[in-house]
C-alpha cells in the first residue's frame, strides 16, 4: 500500500491553532457526515470526519486513521453551502462516543 501524501498537511492542519467550525450533512440514504473543518487558501478542509451509515455504524477518520474498509476522509474542500454548521460540543459528543477505548 502506497503511503498517503494528505496525512503530513492534514496533520499540520489538525494541530494548528487555526479556527475550527463544525458541519453536519445528510447523505440521502439515512446516513450522517459530521466534520470539523480549518480555512485555508479561502476553502473549510476537513481534519476530522464521522460517518454515521443507516445501520447507525459510527466510523471515524482524522490523520492517525484517514481511511478504512468504510469509508475515508475526504480529499476535497468542504462545500459548506450543503452542509448545516453545528456547535462544537455537539460535534465532539458524537466523537467521544465513537472512539474505541485507548484511542
Amino acid at each position: 500500500m502506497l503511503p498517503d501524501l494528505r496525512q503530513p498537511r492534514i496533520r499540520e492542519l489538525s494541530e494548528s491553532e487555526l479556527p475550527r467550525r463544525h458541519w453536519r450533512g445528510d447523505d440521502g440514504d439515512g446516513g450522517v457526515w459530521l466534520f470539523e473543518s480549518v480555512e485555508g487558501d479561502g476553502e473549510h478542509w476537513a481534519i476530522r470526519q464521522i460517518e454515521i451509515d443507516a445501520r447507525r455504524g459510527v466510523h471515524l477518520y482524522w490523520w492517525r486513521h484517514l481511511q478504512d474498509e468504510h469509508g475515508f476522509l475526504t480529499d476535497q474542500a468542504l462545500e459548506i453551502w450543503d452542509l448545516t454548521e453545528i456547535g462544537e460540543a455537539a460535534f465532539q459528543a458524537v466523537w467521544a462516543a465513537g472512539e474505541e477505548p485507548g484511542e
